[in-house]
């Protein structure tokens, strides 16, 4: 399989095999106007598989999606085809607007024009709750 290299945009590495879909989706990729590639299950010496996601356009980056789907990812910010860039993501402390609160009490519910904020609580177990009424995220 041969995927062309991008000269404008990022490269998201190192996703964890099955991931990518997930994230193509949470950061909206498929209302972009550009050449957007998935690869699935490419072979990582590191990680056994992998997905990777090329984008070939300079488009703002949700570091907080990244780091919620999958703490550890890189991110590979590339100018005329050579990497100017390289950043390693991981768990957000917040997450505003990335998820919504599922608890038909909470406060979001009623008052629609509140942000869906949920904070991190435990890093090991990778545990949100939300801010208003402590519900735990659904990941």
């Amino acid at each position: 399989m041969n995927i062309d290299s991008i000269q404008n945009g990022v490269v998201i590495d190192h996703i964890t095999a099955g991931s990518g879909m997930k994230l193509y989706d949470l950061l909206g990729l498929d209302k972009l106007d550009c050449s957007v590639a998935i690869i699935k299950n490419v072979h990582s010496g590191k990680m056994g598989k992998k997905d990777i996601i090329k984008i070939d356009a300079d488009i703002p980056i949700d570091f907080d999606v990244i780091g919620y789907v999958d703490p550890g990812v890189t991110l590979d910010f590339i100018k005329d085809g050579v990497r100017v860039d390289k950043k390693n993501v991981d768990l957000p402390e917040k997450l505003k607007g990335v998820i919504k609160c599922h608890n038909p009490r909470c406060i979001t519910s009623t008052e629609q024009e509140l942000p869906h904020v949920f904070k991190l609580t435990d890093r090991e177990k990778k545990i949100y709750r939300c801010i208003y009424c402590e519900t735990k995220a659904n990941i």
